[in-house]
């Protein structure tokens, strides 16, 4: 293999590759990222075996061929080189050899033949959809997804269309994220469940594009295209919880408080609270506050209260604060609703000028 290709270029393939890389004891081939030189392109590769990516830069290919090389030396090599925007490749006995006008580089290389091969999605359903609404869907429930692989439907996010929707969700069994985004085109999108793991590494690669995506599914993996890009993941198979029919739709008590004073006082109980990260709500009606208490028996006691605005009935009851403190990320409007149906009912959290996001939260019992 020989090819010349533009540095730039070549940086951001290879960062965005390597973040798909890993450490993996029994298969180090797994670390690296596979170049190809092919007709005028480069073709820089990566997977973890859950999921894969391919990306396409122009080059001058002087000499065809193939190396892999681990991804991590690559990307912090690439990422401190000066000199100009030129680069030379090439792999000459069993090494990668980098050349420009400051630097003279080897790089060992892995046998390519234990590269994984990085499935095609083909002959499934192919839909199109803002980049930026996908990562806005992801982002906003992706925390709530259990880190157990225990039962893989709730490590997971889950995508089903809904009106003129699509839904994201995740739960962990204690709390759970909804997000639904604007997408008209949902007549025939299935319902998906994207391993957790997978969407971590997802909005790594797409957080910062702008363009549209080519989303194609079918039962097994779901790929990303776009540019020069391509991404596959696979899929779980199985059934989501029937989530909807938990989240009430009449409450007993409503709360409405600015979200930033909120947020503070979560964070001052945080220092107070015990080893369950346990909080203690009383909503008052009768004063219009809501009271937040922790208490730390070896580092002692916070009680804050709050002006709200409430109707309904006056409740006590105990949460873990750093689920409640996770879905203010998803959460535009400056003041929020927390919605109560009694002591052993999830509390309901949502932003006041923008309903598309709902946040349930499951009482602590003790």
């Amino acid at each position: 293999m020989k090819a010349e290709c533009i540095k730039e270029k070549f940086c951001v393939a290879v960062s965005k590759t390597e973040k798909i890389t890993g450490k993996n004891m029994t298969l180090p081939i797994l670390s690296c990222i596979l170049i190809e030189a092919r007709g005028s392109s480069l073709i820089l590769k990566a997977t973890n075996l859950d999921l894969g990516i391919e990306i396409r830069i122009p080059a001058k290919i002087l000499e065809e061929g193939v190396v892999a090389v681990p991804g991590a030396i690559l990307n912090g090599f690439l990422s401190n080189l000066l000199g100009d925007n030129n680069l030379s490749l090439e792999e000459k006995e069993g090494n990668l050899h980098i050349i420009n006008s400051s630097s003279k580089t080897t790089i060992k290389s892995f046998p390519v033949d234990d590269f994984p091969t990085i499935p095609k999605v083909k002959d499934g359903k192919i839909y199109e959809m803002d980049s930026q609404n996908l990562v806005k869907g992801l982002k906003s429930v992706w925390y709530s997804a259990s880190l157990s692989n225990i039962k893989p439907e709730l490590s997971s996010v889950y995508i089903h269309p809904k009106d003129e929707s699509l839904v994201f969700v995740a739960t962990d069994s204690f709390r759970l994220a909804e997000k639904a985004i604007k997408f008209k085109k949902n007549s025939d999108f299935e319902n998906i469940l994207i391993p957790f793991k997978n969407v971590v590494d997802l909005l790594k690669i797409i957080s910062d594009e702008r363009d549209s995506l080519a989303i194609t599914s079918t039962k097994n993996q779901i790929s990303f295209e776009y540019k020069d890009i391509y991404i596959v993941s696979r899929v779980i198979e199985g059934n989501f919880p029937d989530y909807q029919q938990i989240i009430a739709k009449e409450f007993k008590t409503e709360v409405i408080v600015l979200k930033q004073d909120l947020i503070n006082i979560l964070k001052l109980s945080n220092i107070f609270s015990d080893s369950f990260n346990q909080i203690n709500i009383r909503v008052s009606p009768k004063d219009k506050t809501l009271e937040i208490k922790s208490k730390n028996s070896s580092v002692g006691e916070n009680i804050n209260k709050l002006s709200a605005t409430i109707t309904g009935e006056e409740i006590e009851i105990n949460f873990n604060h750093k689920y409640i403190i996770d879905c203010f990320q998803s959460i535009d409007s400056d003041s929020i609703s927390l919605s109560f149906n009694g002591l052993n009912k999830p509390m309901v959290i949502k932003g006041i000028s923008d309903k598309s996001f709902t946040y349930l939260v499951m009482p602590m019992n003790r």
